[in-house]
């Protein structure tokens, strides 16, 4: 407990999913955080949580592909609790999986807007603040930016050009003491990864879990664990690391995960969160932005 005490960090996407864990995590690690999400995200469910187990944290509800709403998220985190050490990139998002002669041109623009402006328009304006306080930025990498996967190749390509970012921020800024890194995760438990709640199909599904040597998703705790050391002090000399948590997907070959067996390989680790959101978060895809822009949190 307490590796984030006295530190105030902004979580983007941060009700849902791996988003929903990282927030929480870091609150019982002593962080004040800014939870920040769209409207229909359960934002200011997360942060009611987060105090009635005696943290601090407070909402951000807006569109943070938009320069204006980015610039003042940094402005309201540094107002509320006066200044900011971790800046956490999670929003993102994942319409489709397609062949590429028929992705969605909307999905394409979709991806861009969530997966790039938004880390693009965060940093921008949380880099002045984080030389302050020789903070640190932790952006969600993914193991589609390391290796090639099928159907997937746009938002495989999102996240190569996240792990290029950080790690061009993480030599330009290194002089101010700023430390830049990715988690990467693979394929874990969220809304994304089901075929009920997200863009994969049964086969996909099955696909993830054969191509894993631990033979199962991760849990979003799990990479929210990542998330804590990456963002702590004892990372004090880790920066422009691509963070694998995924298994063992991007360093295996062929369809290992059907020779994993038994328990100890195969059955996730309980966790202490208690997440109520992990499956939320993906029901709203290809939503048109335009409607809200920020809608102040009460």
């Amino acid at each position: 407990m307490n590796r984030l005490a006295g530190k105030v960090a902004i979580v983007t996407g941060g009700a849902t999913g791996i988003g929903e864990a990282v927030s929480k995590k870091f609150a019982r690690e002593g962080a004040r955080v800014v939870v920040c999400g769209f409207p229909e995200d359960p934002v200011n469910d997360v942060v009611k949580k987060i105090m009635d187990e005696g943290g601090e944290a407070a909402a951000y509800v807006g569109d943070l592909s938009h320069e204006g709403v980015a610039m003042e998220c940094v402005g309201f985190a540094v107002t509320t609790y006066g200044k900011l050490d971790i800046l956490i990139n999670n929003a993102g998002v994942f319409p489709v999986m397609e062949l590429i002669e028929n992705y969605p041109t909307d999905a394409f623009e979709y991806l861009l807007k969530n997966n790039i402006r938004t880390a693009f328009f965060m940093t921008k304006y949380a880099v002045p603040e984080l030389k302050k306080t020789r903070g640190c930025i932790v952006s969600a990498g993914s193991e589609s930016g390391k290796i090639g996967l099928g159907e997937n190749a746009p938002y495989g390509a999102t996240k190569g050009w996240m792990h290029a970012f950080m790690r061009g921020i993480a030599v330009e800024q290194a002089k101010h003491g700023i430390r830049a890194n990715c988690v990467c995760p693979g394929a874990i438990d969220t809304a994304w990864t089901h075929k009920e709640t997200g863009p994969m199909k049964a086969r996909h599904e099955e696909m993830i879990i054969d191509a894993t040597p631990m033979a199962r998703r991760g849990t979003p705790e799990e990479i929210a664990n990542a998330y804590l050391f990456l963002a702590s002090d004892e990372a004090s000399f880790v920066t422009g690391a691509l963070f694998s948590v995924d298994g063992g997907v991007t360093i295996a070959k062929g369809a290992v995960g059907k020779e994993a067996k038994g328990e100890a390989v195969a059955k996730a680790p309980q966790g202490e969160l208690h997440l109520e959101h992990a499956l939320d978060g993906a029901s709203n895809m290809l939503r048109g932005r335009d409607d809200v822009v920020h809608t102040p949190a009460p």
